[in-house]
């Protein structure tokens, strides 16, 4: 059974992460294709970021209610749905449907966020770094299959970009089919008066589960932040477009690849330590960053900006789930995801703003304050 689940949850993890790179590549170009506002070109982005922040806590109960297996299939149908009304949209040219489509894929985007903690369900908690990175490995090919499906899609239909929400909707399908796979003990949950009692304020209360997801917070929130602004420096300063493509592309590569290896760094070192050391690299690349407008300075920084999130999000991640009791993991789990998508979605959309206003320089400053009191928070924490 375990076994089972160690295979199911990657493989759901690869095809159901793999929409988010579709959208970010090419929801630009329907927003024009439809007709919105250039100032709103980025909004079905945000909206999607909206979404997941959204349905973390509804993610998290769902599961409780009704169980892994039937949570995640609805949401892989709800996904299905959402890239029906973005071809919908692209048919009858409505921006406002296309919009919903985006933030429906954000509900399911939530609940494949929330396989790396299903899958740490009945592990050793020597073993659970291993899982998350397994999990993470998902992301790695989701970062390969997301863009070669627009490649692959590009004129496969009469209407520019079809094939796209088709290649979408295809992921959906196979989600659906893989996660009929999981074992029966999985099938369903049920709610015990423990759990039914836990309050978040309890779980609140206690300061390493408030570092855990602040740690988890900062490595995602900066990283979004920073890797939305960077394309748009690049241009800016002098760079052609496809130079901030692959960019990205060697980014979204440095942001998985070291899963085959953080698990067991982290059943080695400790997860604090992991944590730290990424926090420490999303620091150091804003350095990179500043040191100059150069395609190296920020491919460089871009790199050491992937690597920090993923040792910084891994860590934390087994930070969470040692810092809480299996009758609060719903609640803990839920609020965790809440509020690293919020913060998410919100630095989404002052990425652009705040490059406009203030630049790239100060974009990265921003970074080291932010660093330094969370690892503080750490070290403190460790002390006491």
């Amino acid at each position: 059974m375990t076994s089972n689940k160690l295979i199911i949850y990657p493989v759901a993890q690869a095809l159901g992460a793999s929409a988010a790179p579709i959208i970010i590549s090419v929801a630009g170009l329907a927003s024009l294709a439809l007709g919105a506002p250039k100032d709103l070109v980025t909004l079905p982005i945000f909206l999607m970021n909206l979404g997941v922040a959204m349905s973390t806590l509804l993610a998290s109960f769902s599961i409780a209610r009704i169980g892994h297996k039937r949570a995640y299939t609805l949401a892989a149908l709800v996904a299905l749905i959402g890239a029906g009304l973005q071809m919908l949209a692209l048919v009858q040219q409505t921006f406002v449907l296309f919009c919903i489509g985006c933030m429906l894929l954000g509900f399911n985007a939530a609940h494949v966020q929330s396989y790396r903690f299903a899958i740490l369900e009945g592990l050793p908690s020597n073993e659970q770094g291993s899982a998350i990175s397994k999990v993470m490995l998902g992301g790695l090919a989701a970062a390969i299959i997301g863009p070669q499906i627009v490649v692959w899609t590009e004129d496969l239909f009469d209407i520019p970009l079809m094939g796209n929400f088709v290649g979408i909707a295809v992921l959906a399908v196979l989600m659906m089919l893989t996660l009929s796979r999981l074992p029966r003990g999985q099938a369903a949950q049920i709610v015990t008066s423990q759990e039914s009692e836990v309050r978040l304020l309890d779980v609140l209360a206690r300061p390493n589960y408030v570092v855990a997801v602040l740690a988890g917070v900062v490595s995602y929130s900066l990283m979004s932040f920073v890797m939305t602004a960077a394309p748009i420096a690049m241009v800016s300063h002098g760079h052609e477009i496809k130079d901030a493509a692959l960019g990205i592309q060697w980014h979204v590569l440095a942001m998985f690849a070291p899963s085959f290896f953080t698990g067991k760094l982290i059943d080695k070192a400790g997860a604090p330590l992991i944590t730290a050391l990424g926090l420490i690299m999303i620091a150091i690349s804003g350095g990179i960053a500043l040191l100059g407008l150069e395609l190296m300075h920020f491919w460089g920084a871009l790199i050491l900006l992937g690597l920090g999130w993923n040792f910084g999000f891994t860590g934390a991640t087994a930070l969470v789930a040692a810092s809480i009791e299996s009758h609060e993991k719903r609640v803990a789990q839920g609020f965790n995801d809440f509020a690293i998508f919020s913060t998410v979605a919100l630095g989404s959309l002052m990425a652009g703003f705040m490059f406009h206003s203030v630049g790239w320089q100060t974009i990265n400053l921003v970074v080291f304050p932010i660093v330094a009191i969370v690892l503080a928070l750490m070290l403190l924490l460790r002390q006491r």
